[in-house]
């Protein structure tokens, strides 16, 4: 299960592909502009494996559970879950022994994840939580990437009874952004300092793959000023194999689905119509996406729907599957919790607490540690604020879900008529910079292994020593003098050039910085898009 010579071999044959003339599929909207880029790409990962082969952990080991992982194959077993949730207790020693095992590198089982979720003992739970911010601090680092969601169309053929876009909302105002107003939106993202996107749809036949992949495409093609749009990701329903296909040739990022819960029972409760009421469908497509060669997926649940650790283990019985079946884990794990939406309508008796949430994603955070975790504007400030310092490697910013939102005046007030579900956190994507670099967080637009053919990126960052300060924390520092050369305001861009050159004197204290400070000069007279 160990992918990393597999990446280097695959991306030395698709320089050899290149090197012949022959068009690699692997390589999205040609985003590898140079082709000098993709050799480096392959270089730097051959170097890397060779050279640190001998340190580089194991860090899963996919258990067999009472359904066997096989392609495309439903693999949740609700008994196995809560059995594991009612049997699975430990002693001081037993957690804090999980704990250390996740600290090494290595992805937690379902039993060992059972164990942490019902710890009770508040000296420990303090403890889980250390440990997840420790993970956070010496493995990831201080980068934050930040995107932000664009809706492109609230058609919607499903009836799901915690969202506003559910076929049977009469109030919900119907609007797909035309060719114009979807570059009027990009324009406005990319004008704020944006470049990274999910694309956001309802289920339809109108948003077909071709649709999807057009859209894609419009996107991809805005420039304004100094800005452009970099990574493109997707959050749409599932999709055969051709279709999925079809999306990947556009160029995408991450396809983004959520089960929403992982108990069928609940699910078949709140999903009363639509293609999205059949749960083995929804729960299969991501391995559609694998099949169709997108290895850049994105799992969650709806925390609410249904008991949270049981959705924990739900999440973590997927990523087995994943590991088992396709050799590599999910890119990003999402964890929304239930807001109010226009005519919401289900039971409240697994409503998620603050100190729950907190938990949850600590213990989340342990449990797969290669993983990138997603935390949304669905959290009000100061849950974000806590939040982040327990792995959370994605933020949205300026987040505005009405059609048409970001080209338009912004209300006071949401209008749930427009809108799938309420926000909590209100602030500008400028806030937010000023914010995460007065806390001395790195705000990140990187998007370099991505176009590098570096994909696994996340697997790099905990696995290979020194990656994160030779590749990911410089072109994290590159976006960030991109952004507050071309958006920031004053007080906003000193802040940011002082933490900037704090950063870059703390790696100068283990390798040479001179290309990293070269390149922030050329960024400051005028040059865009470096990177290493």
């Amino acid at each position: 299960m160990f992918f990393w010579p597999m990446m280097a071999l695959k991306l030395t044959c698709e320089a050899s592909r290149k090197a012949q003339g022959i068009p690699i599929e692997n390589n999205p909207k040609n985003i590898v502009k140079n082709p000098m880029h993709l050799e480096i790409g392959v270089k730097i990962s051959v170097f890397l494996y060779c050279k640190y082969r001998n340190n580089i952990t194991m860090i899963y080991h996919p258990e067999n559970y009472s359904i066997k992982d096989q392609r495309m194959t439903p693999f949740i077993d609700p008994d196995e879950i809560w059995n594991f949730i009612n049997h699975s207790h430990g002693d001081k020693a037993r957690v804090r022994e999980i704990i250390k095992s996740s600290l090494d590198k290595k992805r937690l089982s379902l039993e060992e994840t059972a164990i942490l979720l019902n710890v009770q003992d508040p000296d420990l739970i303090e403890e889980i939580k250390e440990g997840a911010r420790t993970l956070k601090e010496k493995v990831y680092g201080e980068r934050i990437v930040l995107f932000a969601p664009l809706y492109v169309g609230d058609l919607c053929t499903n009836n799901c009874q915690y969202c506003g876009f559910r076929s049977e909302n009469k109030d919900m105002k119907r609007i797909t952004l035309s060719k114009d107003e979807l570059i009027n939106e990009t324009t406005a993202l990319i004008d704020a300092g944006h470049k990274r996107l999910i694309l956001v749809y309802g289920e339809h036949p109108k948003y077909s793959a071709e649709f999807i992949a057009e859209t894609v495409k419009i996107v991809y093609g805005v420039k304004h000023g100094n800005g452009e749009i970099r990574r493109v990701n997707i959050n749409a329903a599932p999709f055969d194999i051709p279709g999925f296909r079809t999306i990947k040739d556009a160029g995408i990022g991450t396809f983004q689905i959520f089960q929403e819960t992982y108990h069928q029972p609940t699910y078949t409760k709140v999903h009363l119509g639509g293609v999205k009421r059949n749960y083995d469908w929804r729960l299969t497509a991501l391995d559609r996406a694998q099949e169709a060669g997108i290895d850049d997926v994105g799992i969650g649940a709806l925390f609410g729907l249904y008991d949270w650790r049981f959705e924990v283990l739900g999440l973590v019985r997927h990523v087995n599957h994943f590991e088992a079946v396709y050799n590599v884990g999910p890119h990003t794990i999402s964890f929304p919790r239930i807001q109010n939406a226009l005519s919401l309508n289900i039971d409240k008796d697994h409503i998620v607490k603050d100190d729950e949430f907190v938990r949850l994603v600590s213990v989340l955070r342990l449990a797969v540690p290669y993983t990138g975790m997603i935390l949304t504007a669905r959290e009000p400030r100061h849950i974000r604020d806590q939040i982040l310092r327990f792995g959370v490697s994605q933020i949205d910013g300026g987040t505005n879900l009405e059609l048409g939102g970001y080209s338009k005046v912004k209300k006071e007030h949401q209008d749930l008529t427009m809108e799938q579900f309420q926000i909590n956190d209100n602030r500008s994507l400028n806030e937010i910079m000023d914010e995460l670099i007065k806390t001395g967080y790195i705000p990140s637009f990187c998007t370099a292994c991505y176009r590098l053919g570096r994909t696994g990126e996340h697997f790099m960052e905990f696995s290979v020593p020194g990656f994160i300060k030779r590749f990911c924390s410089p072109n994290a520092l590159l976006t960030m003098a991109e952004y507050l050369e071309d958006y920031a305001p004053q007080d906003t861009k000193t802040h940011g050039y002082e933490l900037l050159e704090k950063k870059v004197a703390e790696l100068a204290e283990h390798q040479n910085v001179e290309k990293l400070k070269e390149k922030i000069q050329l960024i400051k007279k005028g040059k865009r898009d470096m990177y290493f």
